[in-house]
């Protein structure tokens, strides 16, 4: 499906194989050197054919795109990139935070990811059980846990603040981690228009990861990344958002506020139950609120789950509203 936005601005329904997202919004803006877009979709046979049918429906093709923007590393937006820059001789262009993350993605013995996982979830507190699957991939050897072995690594560099590399248009790139640590949104000026990436959606809360350096023990605060990142998007004001998936919308500012209210809702349940007891990041991801009950989560969902759980203690901790209990592991935090 295409969407005729106006403005020289489409949208391309790339489908998402097996995922209840659905599909990811590529959009295309025209330039005066040609398409550029703003994301390319999940790496699969049939996201790819949606992407050229897409194009040909918006008077272009692949092999005319000038340059490719990707708002951040995941594989249903960055996925497809390589297979566009062959076919086209396009650039493409990313915050260097996540050049860093497929680079090290790509260079990495494979082994390495899951002695990472492992010992990260292991510290949070998963069961053995939890555990089984992530230890006999190690053992037959199977060591990649994310989609895409070698994802494209980009040309060039996303600089915040700046205008990038679409002729005739005024587009700034805004840096907003948080989802990501180098996710960006772009702002088109004319028309106050916002591609928002995975940053602000219309009815989703986006996922809030760690994607550290496992040779790097230095803790960061994604959450607080993310909440400044919003803060900022809201003082933008943008007339219209065009995110990566649902449908765009207007109104930013009010969906910002939903969004702060409900990651103050979520810390303060969090400060609630350390309050009560001690507990692991896996204890409190089982005591979260979720979109499915914790028995109905898949595999890999829990793990995104734990994940999230310790974004938002860290940001707990980094308030003084909580701390790590001493000598404990796996780890347990208490109301500081």
């Amino acid at each position: 499906m295409v969407t005729d936005h106006g403005g020289g601005v489409w949208s391309v329904q790339v489908p998402i194989p097996d995922n209840p997202l659905g599909y990811t919004l590529v959009h295309l803006l025209d330039t005066d050197r040609g398409p550029v877009l703003v994301d390319t979709g999940w790496d699969d046979p049939d996201s790819w054919d949606a992407l050229v049918n897409g194009l040909a429906e918006c008077g272009t093709s692949v092999g005319e795109v000038y340059g490719v923007l990707l708002t951040h590393h995941h594989p249903d937006h960055h996925g497809l990139s390589g297979r566009v820059r062959e076919a086209s001789g396009a650039w493409l262009a990313m915050h260097p935070a996540d050049t860093a993350v497929v680079r090290r993605t790509r260079e990495a013995p494979a082994r390495l990811w899951l002695d990472y996982l492992i010992d990260k979830l292991a510290a949070a507190g998963a069961p053995d059980e939890h555990l089984v699957p992530l230890r006999t991939a190690r053992a037959a050897g199977r060591g990649r846990v994310l989609p895409g072995e070698r994802p494209a690594l980009p040309d060039r560099e996303i600089v915040p603040g700046e205008l990038v590399d679409a002729p005739g248009r005024r587009l700034r790139a805004i840096w907003t981690p948080g989802h990501t640590p180098g996710h960006v949104c772009l702002h088109l000026e004319e028309g106050r228009r916002l591609f928002s990436g995975d940053h602000l959606l219309p009815g989703i809360t986006p996922h809030i990861g760690l994607y550290e350096d496992p040779e790097d023990g230095t803790a960061s605060d994604p959450l607080g990344d993310y909440l400044d990142s919003l803060e900022r998007i809201a003082r933008l004001d943008p007339a219209e958002v065009l995110p990566a998936h649902q449908h765009a919308f207007a109104g930013a500012p009010d969906r910002v506020r939903e969004l702060l209210a409900h990651h103050a809702e979520r810390l303060a349940d969090l400060r609630a139950l350390i309050a009560v007891r001690p507990s692991t990041p896996w204890q409190l991801a089982e005591s979260m609120r979720w979109n499915r009950a914790w028995d109905e989560l898949p595999h890999r969902s829990r793990n995104i789950a734990v994940a999230e759980a310790e974004a938002h203690l860290r940001r707990l901790v980094k308030l003084g509203l909580a701390e790590p209990v001493a000598g404990s592991h796996p780890v347990r935090y208490a109301a500081a």
